[in-house]
């Protein structure tokens, strides 16, 4: 094993019941679960654990739904194996569990920000966006260019080397998408969303984030956080407040993020929250490269074995 990465997925990895064995097994999630609860003055824990899915998959407790879990799932993980990652990232959301990692922000803080980050992005309505699959930069760039004659669109996220996220203006999504699908792109997905996130359409929402942000201490990084909105190495407290502003309207540079860890010699990924979304795009990216899952109880302890395996082999 060179250099490891722990990696936290987004919104959209969410499902009822995650977290709860977990939650049963090791007291470090226990903890995390019950902060959440306290600091966000609901029970996000009873959303995580029993749904119903309907009230699961609102914004506004999605994503401290996931943060909670994921945040959980790495403190289980930490209580089992005494690891520390070279690199951290995170998907969209899941940033500020890679910002928590890396210990720019508190856990009370990090609840604080993703449930204020959540309510805006929440309450931005308007435009769409879909999935654009194993289509080429040409095709892409032309699908936008003929979008773009009927509205504004953009890229939302560069998930894989073959699957890209377009948003902004309803009409303009679909005019595009229908360009490219009359052009030898095979699949374009549209996605059931509230609003056009990672678009202009939030920049709104990222000037109030900004505002509430400027209240709030944040550390220098521990370790080197790639942030989405550029994939690039972050360290400094100054620059994470400039960038998470900035990061809900931006594209989520994922493809890059996972290719920079990789160019600086990370070979081993360990991805922290429900499902396996982000090693599954991971697979499309590099085949040169593993991933383990840690996502519920089973799972934690099959990768910390692994890698205990692999500590002792290396």
């Amino acid at each position: 094993m060179k250099k490891i990465a722990f990696i936290f997925p987004g919104q959209g990895a969410q499902a009822v019941g995650m977290g709860k064995d977990i939650y049963e097994t090791y007291e470090s999630a226990k903890t995390v679960y019950e902060t959440a609860d306290e600091v966000l003055g609901k029970s996000i824990s009873n959303i995580c654990f029993n749904g119903p899915e309907e009230d699961l998959k609102l914004t506004i407790n999605t994503q401290p739904a996931i943060v909670t879990t994921s945040i959980a799932l790495l403190e289980a993980l930490k209580s089992e194996l005494s690891i520390t990652p070279d690199y951290t990232a995170g998907h969209s959301l899941g940033e500020y569990c890679a910002m928590y990692t890396a210990g720019v922000m508190s856990l009370e803080n990090t609840f604080k920000l993703i449930q204020k980050r959540a309510e805006l992005m929440g309450q931005t309505k308007g435009g769409a966006m879909a999935a654009v699959l194993n289509a080429t930069d040409e095709q892409l760039k032309a699908g936008l260019e003929e979008g773009s004659k009927v509205g504004y669109v953009d890229v939302a996220n560069y998930n894989s080397p073959v699957q890209v996220v377009i948003t902004g203006d309803e009409n303009a999504v679909k005019a595009a998408s229908d360009y490219m699908l009359a052009n030898g792109v095979r699949r374009v997905v549209p996605l059931a969303v509230s609003g056009a996130f990672h678009s202009k359409y939030m920049e709104n929402a990222g000037e109030e984030f900004e505002k509430y942000l400027a209240d709030f201490e944040l550390n220098n990084a521990k370790l080197p956080v790639i942030t989405n909105v550029d994939a690039n190495e972050t360290l400094m407290a100054d620059e994470f407040k400039s960038k998470m502003p900035k990061q809900i309207s931006s594209s989520v540079h994922w493809t890059q993020t996972i290719q920079k860890m990789i160019e600086n010699g990370v070979d081993t990924f360990v991805e922290i929250g429900p499902g396996k979304v982000l090693a599954g795009l991971n697979k499309k990216i590099s085949m040169d490269i593993t991933t383990y899952n840690v996502y519920d109880k089973d799972s934690l302890e099959s990768t910390v074995n692994a890698i205990k395996e692999q500590l002792v082999a290396g």
